[in-house]
């Protein structure tokens, strides 16, 4: 399995339910903040940190996230698209995907991160995990965990000495950044609609689950007035 981070995945398969209206004619990674479409932000995080090849998972609108973001060149990387008729959730995205993020079937561990957040987080700092997730015998995974916001004040997981448990504390939050082994994803059917939920949990209770705290900028970009705040401190700042 290759142990360098040369993949990665950005979710924007969602139809942005709470941005609505403006996700009505507009995907809702092709908004904008600081005058930039919130997925070009990632894609740009992304290639600082030598990643090569993105994949984009899309169902809403999709044909007008391929036509403004095209092959990738304009940002010295390779973009690939998986089209989904219906949102298939993220793991259910994934296993679609696997055709694009595996070389002639060989495992891959990939970085993702959801479409809608906004951070300042250097994705290099994960080759060294995924150098030690490639290298497992078992699919294991690495996620980047945040300050639990206002909005979720009980967190999501514990995190001690870089390892993620089910209960206890110090508790915070997955910040929808995280690595992956395509292996955890082969026996689900492409097509099959399903949640990361269940294989966080279990691949956590296994004692398989590496975490990070990550305390810089991250913001969940949810609603109309979250991308106008986000907006205006970019342009102002």
């Amino acid at each position: 399995m290759s142990a360098s981070l040369r993949k990665a995945m950005i979710f924007a398969a969602g139809r942005g339910e709470r941005m609505r209206p403006l996700t009505d004619t507009c995907p809702k990674p092709l908004l904008e903040a600081g005058g930039k479409p919130l997925i070009v932000w990632q894609i740009e995080r992304l290639a600082a940190a030598g990643v090569e090849i993105i994949v984009i998972n899309h169902a809403w609108l999709g044909d007008r996230i391929e036509a403004a973001l095209g092959d990738g060149s304009r940002w010295g990387v390779q973009l690939r698209f998986s089209a989904e008729a219906e949102a298939l959730e993220t793991a259910g995205g994934i296993a679609q995907a696997l055709p694009l993020l595996e070389e002639r079937g060989e495992p891959q561990v990939f970085a993702a991160v959801s479409g809608d957040v906004f951070c300042d987080f250097d994705y290099a700092a994960l080759a060294a995990h995924a150098a030690a997730l490639a290298a497992a015998d078992r699919p294991g995974m690495h996620l980047v965990m945040v300050p639990n916001p206002r909005f979720h004040p009980a967190g999501d997981f514990a995190l001690n000495d870089g390892r993620l448990s089910l209960d206890g504390m110090p508790r915070y939050t997955f910040g929808n950044i995280g690595l992956y082994d395509t292996r955890m994803f082969r026996d689900l059917a492409p097509g099959t609609r399903r949640a990361l939920t269940p294989y966080y949990r279990e691949t956590i209770a296994a004692g398989r689950a590496s975490g990070e705290l990550y305390e810089g900028r991250w913001e969940n970009v949810g609603t109309p007035a979250q991308l106008q705040a986000l907006d205006l401190a970019l342009r102002t700042g």
